[in-house]
């Protein structure tokens, strides 16, 4: 079988091979290495941003339910000014819940809902109520540092680049930026807790990933 553009254009479309193809139009062998770079470079993000996701929706949920006394924090949206369009998530959740044949409990409401919500809470609408109580999430960010926008800058940013990155959309252009990327979410990391960049030492294959893609594609 021979990958050639034909090939890359009618399995991946061609929307999304141009901009590949386009970069070198006499070279569709190094069009197609550049395109396999994506994904592999995408494929090496997985981890720091799973560990990211999970580690940030299990400290937020842990100071709200401390905020509320409550383990199903969530049940106070609608009835709370200012929180109540929050709800849709959990309404969503919970119909995702209740379609798989499931039952809701809070641990599930939890764990399903999403990352688009954890980040969210941390925008500038809630924080005059919910900021005073989340930023203990953070412990390991500096205290002169430690306000809302410190956070959520960076949150808002990471959560845009997994979408690029679960979606198998292009983020392998700038080699230097994305590594200012994953310097990034340890250093975030490391503000929940501070040894889950330590951690990451050991599972995280994103460093030999991108060396080993610039070496192949001749990048510095």
């Amino acid at each position: 079988m021979e990958y050639n553009k034909h090939f890359f254009e009618k399995v991946f479309s061609n929307k999304r091979m141009e901009r590949y193809f386009a970069l070198y139009p006499n070279d569709e062998e190094r069009a197609i290495m550049h395109y396999q770079a994506n994904i592999k470079l995408a494929e090496s993000f997985y981890t720091s941003l799973s560990v990211l996701e999970v580690a940030l929706r299990n400290a937020l949920s842990r100071e709200l339910e401390t905020m509320t006394g409550r383990e199903d924090w969530y049940a106070i949206f609608p009835t709370t000014p200012g929180l109540t369009n929050l709800n849709r998530y959990v309404t969503k959740a919970s119909k995702q819940i209740v379609g798989r044949h499931e039952s809701i409990t809070p641990s599930k409401i939890i764990a399903e809902l999403t990352l688009g919500f954890w980040v969210s809470l941390l925008n500038a609408e809630y924080e005059l109520i919910l900021w005073k109580d989340l930023r203990r999430a953070f412990p390991y960010l500096l205290k002169k540092d430690r306000q809302r926008k410190t956070v959520s800058a960076p949150l808002n940013r990471f959560r845009a680049f997994r979408n690029r990155v679960f979606h198998n959309e292009s983020i392998c252009w700038n080699m230097h930026r994305v590594q200012e990327i994953h310097n990034e979410l340890l250093l975030l990391l490391g503000w929940i807790n501070k040894d889950l960049p330590i951690l990451l030492q050991n599972i995280d294959r994103f460093d030999d990933v991108q060396a080993r893609i610039k070496e192949e594609m001749g990048w510095k």
